[in-house]
């Protein structure tokens, strides 16, 4: 070894020191039982372990579980028991040892989450989808058997984010993919808010790295104008709360990149039309003999004199808290300024659980307070029914999951005056289902305030429902369109498969006895011809289609099952494997791709090699990535189309990186939504400045006017994103025109 190498080894070694040395300060200043002596055993057995192995970063392995250990203790607020395991994750996947080796030296309770924490190795998600679904339903188990397997998998998944930028790109698309597709929404579920918004911004940054960058300038930019507002707005906050003799802080709170461009993207808005980037928070400590809960309305009270609250906008999560232990009082002021500012008011405790979440919570539930635990255990209880009713698709199951993680609440009344709490924009139809399956399938209606209404109707926070139902299951498979709680969609899939079996039994009934009585057999290929000629995807769907009546066997089936006339089982299966055909244009099919190499989207292989996706329509400039699909495409969406972020979760190994090397020679159709003032020419005025000025062709336009506002979609003909920019900049200049985004 030379001189380079041993002086690499020694600063190594250091590092490793370092960074146990600054966990073990970390866990000591904490209020956990000091076991110096187990951590320390962990953290010599974990190095011993992965010693020669390092990271895509180039550091040892080693590091890595130091870090998510520093996260379990520091970030979350975890004793010894989550830190060892913490530093032992990834021992049993990636080396020799066993957990019952961990066992026998660490005990049950650190081998039993380590265990956990292997079974779910590697991500949620696997190279198929079966796997997908039974990897992900292994750690939505252990939340029930251990919570703190979630939350140490959650602080390794924050880690791999935090270093992402070694990855290769194609599999940073998958992993920031399903790091926003669960992996943040689980965070936030537990309650840990600063660390679901890190994941969201990182995920961001990393699918999308031009526009988080242009988003940080933009905050940049503004800051000195929100420090300015921050300032104005309070002080005078400041000398009524000294008045009233409290004892508090106040930081001011920016809306995260991510926050601010989903709901651009949502709202179809520019940045400079996001009114509440900037919030203010009040954390206080209560005083002696006060109630904390009453004292954040004393502060709301104190805060109406000064301000004018918006009607609309209070939100009590004091004496309702959200299902992830959340507590606050959040109301929305209008400053001197014309700015609405939202105002978040909370004690030390509820900040502490803000930021912390369950784990905090378990801080506090040693003194008393069990707000929480019936709240958590009914959410719990709903993963566990889903569970014992497996869905057969795997998307369906992780799709119905995740329906439920992120949800803001709602309070409904039960005749009896019980309170219900419920996802906002919930139906009826959700509520019968949560309080009882049988419920639900027998529901034909509900009363709300006493007033008849049909099962879709949403409910509204403070509404008093009673279920009404039949004698007989009624359900539907358009219920599936409606519900909005993940508990009612597994519950209809169950009783729909049921039915579905039924039918399927009486399809095969029917089918038998047509073979029989035309003298065939029920044989492979007999039931391939009938599955090609009725165009159903395979036996099952055949059979259910005989069973509903949809397919009646008659004559066309005795010709295709005996050859008769045109129908002969070659022309049946007819058909090409190598080519697909995309607007008449025949896509090239590829054997082999060489994954680490980004594709590029040429004017010359656009058409000939791509299929451009149907389901949000990319044109060159957007954020895109490629799908090798099963039938050996490649299928180019957005970055962040809905189909692409499942399949970013769902089939990893298959996202490849693109990148744009157009040149304007190619037109792609892009609708633009104007909403505005209706005037007089306001519409030649549009169409002026597309045709005439600016050269675009419109290819089709719907607008309508109501109340002297009009709204209106434009398609038009674009070569790219600066097209598309270029656009919108001249018609931001019409007088009457407030409103101009794409969509789509």
């Amino acid at each position: 070894m030379d001189s380079n190498e041993e002086k690499k080894v020694v600063n190594e070694e250091a590092a490793i020191n370092s960074a146990f040395q600054e966990l073990l300060d970390i866990y000591l200043a904490s209020q956990h039982r000091k076991k110096v002596e187990l951590i320390t055993k962990a953290f010599n057995f974990a190095r011993q372990a992965h010693k020669g192995v390092r990271r895509h970063s180039g550091e040892p392995y080693i590091m890595h579980p130091l870090a998510v250990a520093r996260i379990v203790c520091k970030e979350i607020g975890l004793g010894s028991t989550s830190i060892c395991a913490a530093l032992l994750h990834d021992v049993v996947e990636d080396t020799d040892y066993t957990v019952e080796d961990i066992r026998n030296l660490f005990g049950d309770k650190i081998a039993g989450i380590v265990s956990g924490l292997t079974k779910i190795a590697g991500g949620v998600f696997g190279a198929h989808a079966s796997q997908q679904a039974e990897n992900f339903k292994k750690l939505l188990l252990t939340m029930s058997e251990d919570i703190r397997v979630v939350l140490i998998k959650i602080a390794d998944r924050l880690h791999n984010m935090r270093t992402l930028e070694y990855m290769q790109v194609n599999k940073q698309y998958k992993i920031a993919g399903e790091t926003l597709y669960i992996y943040a929404p689980i965070a936030y579920r537990l309650g840990l808010s600063r660390i679901k918004t890190e994941l969201e911004n990182l995920s961001f940054k990393y699918e999308h790295p031009e526009e988080y960058a242009r988003i940080e300038k933009k905050i940049e930019k503004t800051q000195r104008e929100r420090d300015k507002l921050y300032e104005l707005f309070t002080n005078p906050i400041c000398e009524q709360l000294d008045a009233m003799g409290l004892k508090y802080h106040i930081i001011g709170r920016v809306k995260s990149p991510y926050s601010i461009w989903n709901k651009m993207q949502k709202k179809h808005v520019a940045f400079e039309d996001i009114y509440d980037i900037l919030a203010v928070r009040i954390i206080f400590t209560p005083r002696e003999g006060w109630d904390e809960n009453n004292e954040c309305f004393n502060i709301y009270i104190a805060l109406t004199k000064l301000y004018n609250a918006h009607p609309d906008r209070l939100r009590d999560w004091v004496n309702k808290p959200r299902t992830n232990g959340y507590k606050a009082l959040h109301a929305t002021f209008m400053s001197h300024y014309g700015e609405w500012i939202e105002v978040q008011i909370r004690s030390e405790r509820m900040n502490e659980v803000a930021e912390r979440g369950i784990a905090a919570h378990w801080k506090y539930k040693n003194q008393g307070d069990n707000s929480n635990d019936e709240q958590l255990d009914n959410w719990l209880h709903t993963i566990k029914e889903i569970l014992d009713d497996p869905q057969p698709n795997a998307l369906d199951f992780l799709d119905t999951i995740k329906l439920n993680l992120y949800a803001t609440e709602i309070f409904v009344f039960t005749p009896k005056g019980d309170i219900k709490t419920m996802p906002q924009n919930c139906t009826a139809l959700d509520l019968a289902y949560s309080i009882h399956t049988f419920l639900g399938n027998h529901c034909i209606g509900a009363k709300v305030n006493h007033k008849l209404v049909p099962l879709n109707h949403q409910l509204q926070s403070g509404d008093q429902v009673e279920i009404l139902t039949s004698n007989a299951p009624r359900v539907d498979e358009s219920w599936l369109s409606f519900v909005t709680t993940a508990k009612a969609r597994a519950k209809i899939q169950a009783a729909l498969r049921r039915q579905q079996r039924l039918l399927q039994n009486e399809g095969e009934e029917k089918l038998n006895k047509f073979l029989g009585d035309e003298g065939l057999n029920n044989y492979a290929g007999n039931i391939e011809k009938l599955i090609v000629l009725h165009k159903v995807k395979d036996r099952d769907a055949l059979l259910y289609a005989i069973g509903k009546g949809t397919v009646v066997l008659g004559n066309d089936d005795k010709d295709a099952l005996l050859g008769n006339k045109r129908l002969t089982f070659a022309s049946l299966f007819s058909f090409s494997k190598d080519k697909k055909k995309e607007d008449g244009v025949d896509v090239e099919c590829y054997e082999e791709i060489d994954r680490k190499v980004p594709l590029n989207l040429t004017d010359d292989n656009l058409k000939r090699k791509f299929i451009i996706a149907d389901c949000c329509h990319p044109i060159p400039g957007d954020d895109v990535l490629g799908f090798y699909d099963e039938d050996k495409h490649i299928v180019i969406h957005k970055r962040n189309c809905p189909v692409a972020n499942t399949l970013k979760s769902s089939h990893g190994d298959r996202i490849l990186a693109a990148k744009w090397e157009t040149h304007k020679q190619l037109y792609f159709v892009v609708p633009i939504q104007i909403k505005g003032i209706d005037d007089m020419g306001v519409l030649h005025e549009i169409t002026a400045i597309l045709s005439h000025q600016l050269n675009s062709n419109i290819q089709k336009i719907v607008i309508e006017s109501n109340n002297g506002i009009f709204e209106g979609t434009f398609w038009i003909n674009v070569h790219d994103v600066d097209d598309v920019k270029n656009i919108c900049e001249n018609l931001r200049k019409v007088k009457n025109i407030k409103t101009i985004a794409r969509i789509g």
